[in-house]
């Protein structure tokens, strides 16, 4: 039997644990995508207890409370910090097979030296281990990220953000690790929502244009990727429900933009042509100061309603949405962009796993010498970013197309010490590739699979963004 989670987890043979030890473990960190707020890393904060860091914004550790029976006051309410700590502890004892179980752990060796087993008989000893290392200056952001060995974190960003705090950030000459703004225009896509009128008049604010139509919006959002680029941006990013694909022509759009100014309901159609229309002109423009255009998609959010009116968005309420087929109209959106050679660098992702096959299929469609895999399919996210998951994600990319030259992971996380989950996918992905060669599946070159490994763990992501 194995050591639990000793140095060679999930580590199942001899190349495994080479191409781990001697390669992938050793190389630095790109967080491509992930949700830290750039005031925490400007203020360099410092939490006071454990309970602040791991499970103030962590909406996977709060599904698994509440499938625990936990009340909601020991998850987002107004409950002691140590009694929700040992309620977490309670509910990661019964978490078999989770990854939180693994992440949890990880992060108790790597970033507070705990070898032992979070439980409810440990918990008040990893209280205190926990929260005597938190006081350390060590445990600040700043140290965390660059302790982490990151030397490129994106953060997700409005366009009317005014980005101060990412210039504060730039000015400390003792922080090397370059934190950059992405742009994230949801606000002003999902022209259906009922902050939309009002989310413009922000915008108009923010660019100094009038936004009075489409055509002065497209302005307003061409202005502030201006700003965004000046200031060091690389990619964009976009949540939504699925990658649609209703093309509509300029009058049309008018109309549609004046209607809904006037505050009269938009059908369902009416709402898709409008934001294939905003996804096409913001990819043009990704495409000319060449950035990364990154789609998210298959989510259905808010869906506990009487919760989400007490506690809000972003608590743990979403699921998978299936009722999209995605991938012809994604191939479409694709092609029309394609047409006109102003295909941008894209990323797709979808929450539902059952696509990894489906969108294989169709980013092959689209490479090109612009770029090494222009168009790649990111990394197993939200519910699937998991050990099944992940592999599923691996697999299909290797059997489609060529995994040599995947972006590799992120974390997708507000927390500052979830980079372990880059070691976590590592680890994922050594054992993998260790059990083709065992298997006498593929030659047993380390200098090739060792690059390659590197190169999915860090410098594919590097030469694709161009950071």
């Amino acid at each position: 039997m194995k050591l639990f989670m000793d140095e060679d987890f999930l580590l199942s043979g001899d190349t495994a644990r080479q191409l781990y030890h001697e390669y992938a473990e050793k190389m630095p960190i790109v967080d491509y995508h992930c949700h830290i707020v750039p005031k925490e890393i400007s203020d360099n904060i410092q939490f006071e207890n454990i309970t602040q860091i791991w499970l103030g914004a962590d909406h996977y550790k709060w599904r698994l409370m509440r499938a625990n029976g936990t009340p909601e006051s020991y998850i987002t309410g107004n409950a002691e910090d140590k009694d929700k700590f040992i309620k977490w502890a309670q509910t990661l004892e019964r978490a078999i097979g989770n990854p939180l179980y693994h992440w949890s752990h990880l992060e108790l060796k790597r970033y507070f030296g705990y070898e032992g087993v979070l439980d409810s008989n440990t918990a008040n000893d990893v209280w205190d281990l926990c929260n005597k290392k938190l006081a350390s200056q060590e445990m600040a952001a700043k140290c965390l990220i660059q302790n982490s060995k990151v030397t490129v974190l994106c953060t997700t960003d409005d366009p009317a953000d005014t980005l101060e705090f990412h210039k504060e950030i730039a000015g400390d000459a003792g922080f090397k690790t370059r934190v950059l703004p992405a742009f994230r225009p949801d606000e002003a896509m999902h022209i259906e929502k009922p902050g939309f009128t009002d989310y413009l008049k922000k915008l108009s604010k923010a660019s100094n244009i009038q936004i009075n139509n489409f055509e002065s919006l497209c302005e307003a959002i061409k202005n502030r990727m201006e700003y965004f680029h000046i200031m060091g941006c690389k990619t964009s990013d976009h949540g939504m429900e699925f990658v649609m694909y209703y093309p509509a022509s300029k009058d049309v759009i008018e109309a549609i933009f004046k209607k809904r100014l006037m505050g009269v309901a938009l059908s369902r159609i009416e709402a898709l042509q409008y934001k294939t229309a905003f996804l096409q002109f913001a990819a043009k423009e990704y495409h000319r100061l060449n950035w990364v255009m990154q789609l998210h998609y298959g989510v259905k959010r808010d869906n506990n309603t009487r919760l989400f009116q007490q506690i809000g968005a972003n608590t743990g309420f979403d699921c998978i949405d299936d009722s999209q087929t995605s991938s012809a109209q994604l191939a479409d959106f694709l092609n029309a962009l394609d047409c006109t050679d102003q295909l941008p660098k894209t990323i797709v992702y979808s929450l539902n796993p059952i696509e990894n096959t489906a969108i294989d299929s169709v980013i092959g469609c689209f490479n090109d010498a612009f770029a090494v895999n222009k168009i790649q399919h990111g990394s197993a996210w939200w519910f699937n970013d998991h050990k099944p998951g992940m592999k599923e994600q691996l697999y299909s990319l290797a059997n489609t197309g060529l995994l040599s030259n995947f972006v590799g992971m992120l974390t997708d996380s507000r927390s500052f010490l979830s980079y372990t989950r880059h070691e976590y996918f590592r680890r994922i992905l050594c054992d993998m590739i260790g059990k083709w060669v065992d298997n006498g599946e593929y030659p047993k070159n380390m200098d090739l699979l060792g690059k390659m490994v590197q190169d999915i763990s860090y410098n594919n992501c590097m030469r694709y963004f161009e950071f």
